[in-house]
């Protein structure tokens, strides 16, 4: 299933070029036009969905089995120290293209990319009752 208007749906349908950099019947891996760092590769299943919560788990987990093989390529031919898997899901978490994907940022020692993480602590007994929360919503 693809969404017409879609970006990615349109690369993955081949009417838009891109950089491949791993394809398969279910995934497919190009170098993102805006990179945050070189290398900087996007992650997608042909499938089109939004999110990683309506996204199907064996999907998922298709992605989930080629990741590790591409972080390390990816690693090591941008001679990187590290990097980041990320995925953003929502307008307000970033997410530009409404079709999910996974970014791979190969990142390099004192880079600049990513600075500082945004983090506070919560305050006494917070944190138990955010979890309770999440719990009583949880359906595995």
């Amino acid at each position: 299933m693809s969404d017409h208007n879609c970006i990615f749906c349109k690369i993955i349908a081949g009417q838009i070029p891109c950089t491949k950099i791993y394809e398969d019947d279910q995934v497919l891996a190009f170098l993102d036009v805006h990179p945050v760092s070189e290398g900087h590769t996007l992650v997608v299943h042909k499938e089109h969905t939004c999110r990683v919560d309506s996204t199907e788990p064996l999907a998922m987990a298709r992605i989930g089995e080629v990741l590790p093989k591409l972080t390390a390529s990816i690693q090591d031919a941008m001679e990187a120290d590290g990097y980041n898997v990320l995925c953003n899901n929502g307008f307000s978490a970033g997410q530009v293209v409404e079709h999910m994907h996974l970014h791979i940022i190969p990142r390099k020692t004192n880079d600049g990319v990513f600075k500082q993480w945004p983090s506070f602590q919560y305050p006494d007994g917070r944190a138990a009752v955010i979890a309770e929360k999440i719990r009583k919503n949880l359906a595995l």
